[in-house]
């Protein structure tokens, strides 16, 4: 099964897509009813029970964030889907200063751990996933934050947080239900983001 955006033979292996405008970009987390509803009430994640020390990631891919989360019913941590949009700017500061989650065989497993240590973000490529949450043969991107990408985050990036957790269940219920069309015209449309000299 194809994503309606674009067939899998024009896809390039490692492609941001994403819903975005000419200030924002829309990413995806999962949470808890604690951290969403304190998230929701302050426009950010300024507050308990989210932890600032803890790595984030962040999807830009709702498929995917469907797929990790189990469109809202794999557990209580991740029951409520949130859509941030933050600001391009943010979002490609990220990825100026990530390396790749996986290790470079090129180093020692002393040097990566140091190198990896050394970036405030993690860039990781993931299979992406159909309405089936079947893995395609192209790729998503994941961004963690950490260290001070969180902060960034969390103080200067973040202009809207929404709850999605509704949208998600009733697309889940058209997959549960075979009727994909009406399914993948209820998906948030998502199309190639291009970064300024490229991402790893």
């Amino acid at each position: 099964m194809e994503n309606r955006h674009s067939s899998e033979s024009e896809v390039p292996l490692r492609q941001i897509r994403a819903t975005y405008n000419e200030d924002t970009i829309r990413v995806y987390q999962a949470y808890s009813d604690a951290i969403a509803d304190a998230a929701l009430s302050t426009g950010t994640f300024s507050s308990p029970p989210f932890k600032m020390e803890r790595m984030t990631w962040i999807k830009p891919s709702f498929l995917w964030m469907m797929y990790r989360s189990g469109w809202g019913f794999k557990d209580e941590g991740q029951r409520r889907i949130l859509a941030i949009d933050i600001t391009r700017a943010g979002f490609e500061w990220a990825l100026q200063h990530g390396c790749l989650s996986h290790a470079d065989e090129a180093l020692s497993k002393e040097e990566w751990t140091a190198k990896k240590m050394s970036f405030p973000v993690r860039i990781q490529w993931d299979p992406e996933r159909n309405l089936l949450l079947e893995p395609q043969a192209h790729r998503t991107i994941q961004i963690g934050l950490s260290k001070e990408a969180v902060t960034m985050y969390v103080q200067q990036w973040i202009t809207r947080i929404s709850d999605v957790t509704a949208l998600a269940h009733s697309i889940h219920s058209l997959v549960d239900s075979r009727r994909f069309e009406e399914a993948n015209q209820k998906l948030p449309q998502e199309r190639p983001y291009v970064v300024s000299g490229g991402v790893e």
